[in-house]
């Protein structure tokens, strides 16, 4: 059963879900990066993370021809033929018919940015419908952004209706909650809206970072905070979320440490592409390249490989 939070100061919402240990968060995410992987465990998750990430152009410039090169690229990364497809190609509403000629059938989804992205700010009735017009083209998953004005001004009902509404819009399309952890400004903020979006949405849906279009984006420290949120609303209910880190992800060493914070918080159940994302396209090159360096024994240059959309 959904829970629905009144009007309400963050405060009494911490106390129902418990506050976040900020230093904690922070010498816990500080080991990541001083795990030892070995070669095999390397390559098991530079595999695993290029089936991660959603490859994306969110750009005013794009057209149909752009998108069906992403759509090339996300089926066949490399010349390699091992080296399996992406997760999704991600486009804005009015791109999502175009990538559907070129992935519908495939193992790659298409993803569409919706609900007034990246700013979130037009009427709920608008947002709804650009929704159901890119599901009606082809979307197989809403990226959806908060109402973050709702939730800093305390109105946790309006933001859970909202998320509500888009979950009905979507129809059977996986739906991802991006909360823009940059405008939360704490790691309390991002535990209680990481919360008041995982008690309406589905199983299989996902929470997500970031747009990509601010300052600040995915972090091992905000990322640790929705992980910890999603482990304990599993705990809790038996209900899995999914987590997308977005933006500011651009190594393989970066992605490989992402990885290991999944496993060591969540547990191999999250380590593949149902319940965890990356919205990094520019990661995809530098996956590639070490998986080259990896059969090979050398780097390849970075124009060895084609240009990847931007990351988000």
């Amino acid at each position: 059963m959904s829970v629905r939070y009144p009007t309400s100061s963050l405060q009494a919402l911490l106390s129902q879900i418990g506050p976040v240990d900020q230093v904690g968060i922070d010498e816990r995410v500080a080991k990541y990066g001083t795990r030892s992987i070995k070669k095999a465990a390397k390559l098991w998750g530079l595999r695993t993370a290029v089936t991660m990430v959603d490859l994306t152009t969110l750009e005013g410039k794009d057209t149909p021809g752009k998108v069906a090169s992403l759509c090339q690229k996300a089926l066949r990364p490399a010349d390699d033929a091992s080296i399996p497809p992406t997760a999704a190609v991600c486009v804005y509403p009015s791109m999502v018919r175009h990538a559907k000629k070129h992935v519908g059938g495939t193992s790659v989804k298409v993803a569409s940015v919706a609900t007034a992205f990246p700013s979130g700010q037009a009427p709920l009735s608008t947002r709804l419908a650009e929704v159901r017009a890119a599901v009606a083209d082809g979307a197989d998953e809403i990226d959806m952004v908060i109402n973050r004005g709702a939730f800093l001004a305390g109105e946790f009902a309006e933001v859970q209706d909202e998320i509500a509404a888009v979950v009905e819009a979507c129809g059977r399309a996986t739906l991802k909650v991006i909360l823009e952890v940059s405008e939360l400004e704490s790691y309390d903020n991002i535990r209680a809206a990481s919360f008041l979006a995982m008690q309406v949405i589905r199983p299989g849906d996902f929470i997500k970072t970031s747009t990509g279009k601010t300052s600040l984006n995915a972090t091992l420290g905000n990322n640790q905070v929705m992980l910890e949120a999603i482990r304990d609303h599993y705990l809790a209910t038996g209900v899995a979320i999914g987590m997308k880190p977005a933006g500011g992800i651009r190594t393989a060493k970066q992605a490989l440490t992402f990885l290991i914070a999944v496993k060591e918080t969540l547990g191999d159940a999250w380590l593949n592409n149902t319940r965890y994302r990356f919205g990094a396209s520019s990661l995809l090159n530098d996956l590639l390249r070490q998986l080259e360096k990896e059969r090979t024994g050398a780097y390849q240059a970075p124009y060895s490989f084609s240009e990847s959309a931007e990351s988000y």
